[in-house]
């Protein structure tokens, strides 16, 4: 473990009142393996939103909640999470970095950054976009009392994640992973932002992995002495971790369902440059595009930085990250293409596909549906 402590001059945590003042951790140690190859040279908190990167939108919005002191066990990739925000004081954080030389878990994490930790904390994770209001949970965690809080939504399938029941008070009685469909027992599911007293930490055996969901909140119950409380809402939230899963999220951002404060039908640094002729909104634009006007973009596509759409091609539903090249004729629909890839002359990018970062599509290629391209090294 190397915990380097990195604070901006004259730092206070604004989030005190009478009480001990309120950290955040957010997990950041993913290797985002199912985002591949997103990934392989990005780490997962660094992919971006609306050309901004997840971390850095969660880091606005712990700031927003009054909360001033940020934790990040990192692992996959650190320096590119800890050259970009430094100590933090861009943004108006304190902002400490705990590196992981293996993965540790939930838990395992959070007890590797204990002594950090002065009081109450949230636990984030990192791959979540919720619009949450984190001020809203801390006031119910302090009526309630209780050694933790845990977010829950409310899903159609709960199958594919952790449900968690709870009494009519809200005390937390048990959990049940994945269960199937017609078996599960509610439809709320642990939705990945805790609240926890600082004495949780002293039930972490240190030293190894651990899962906070599969050991220690269990245990918590078990003990009784006191109790984990649900907050249930029904906030926007979504899993960024696999390729449609982030698709969706900016669509989502795109129609509102998760509000980042989008103009509507054109937003971002760039959309001034657009020429109105290849626009089908909604469209995000960053700075230094160059788009033909006899190009479709839209709807629901971003543009990141410095990108270039030639005579006749069409970029629809789709993310386009900095630095991306699509010739002419071409055509992507409902796909990502990382930086710096380049897109031939006429080629086809199916439904669902992933494109590396320097990744070269010949002319005239068709990529297959949902296929992951990555550069050869």
């Amino acid at each position: 473990m190397d915990g380097r402590a990195l604070a901006p001059a004259g730092f206070t945590n604004a989030v005190s009142d009478t009480h001990t003042p309120v950290q955040a951790v957010v997990l950041v140690g993913g290797e985002g393996t199912r985002l591949r190859p997103l990934t392989l040279e990005t780490p997962k908190p660094m992919v971006p939103i609306m050309n901004m990167p997840f971390l850095e939108r969660t880091l606005r919005r712990i700031k927003e909640a009054g909360i001033n002191d940020v934790i990040l066990p990192a692992g996959y990739l650190p320096d590119a999470i800890t050259s970009y925000f430094g100590d933090g004081s861009r943004l108006g954080l304190r902002l400490r970095y705990v590196i992981e030389d293996t993965p540790l878990g939930t838990a395992g994490a959070l007890k590797n950054v204990e002594q950090f930790i002065d009081g109450p904390f949230f636990v984030l994770n990192g791959d979540v976009l919720t619009s949450m209001d984190l001020r809203a949970m801390l006031a119910h965690h302090r009526e309630k009392g209780g050694i933790g809080t845990l977010h829950l939504v409310r899903v159609d399938d709960p199958s594919p994640f952790g449900v968690v029941v709870h009494d009519a008070a809200g005390r937390v009685e048990h959990f049940v992973e994945k269960p199937p469909r017609d078996e599960a027992p509610t439809n709320e599911i642990n939705a990945g932002t805790y609240l926890l007293e600082r004495e949780v930490l002293d039930r972490i055996p240190a030293g190894r992995p651990v899962s906070i969901e599969r050991e220690i909140f269990p245990e918590l119950i078990r003990s009784g002495d006191r109790p984990l409380y649900a907050y249930t809402t029904d906030d926007y939230w979504i899993d960024l971790g696999k390729p449609e899963a982030y698709l969706s999220a900016h669509r989502h951002v795109f129609e509102g369902a998760m509000p980042l404060g989008l103009t509507p039908e054109i937003d971002g640094p760039g959309r001034e440059t657009i020429p109105s002729s290849a626009v089908r909104p909604p469209v995000f634009v960053g700075l230094g595009c160059r788009i033909a006007p006899d190009s479709v973009v839209g709807p629901y596509t971003v543009l990141g930085d410095g990108c270039t759409v030639e005579s006749g091609a069409v970029v629809a539903d789709s993310l386009l990250w900095d630095g991306v090249t699509v010739e002419r004729d071409a055509r992507i629909d409902w796909a990502i293409v990382a930086s710096r890839a380049r897109i031939g002359a006429g080629a086809r990018i199916g439904h669902g596909a992933v494109i590396g970062h320097d990744a070269q599509i010949p002319p005239g290629a068709h990529v297959e549906e949902n296929a992951r391209v990555a550069a050869e090294r």
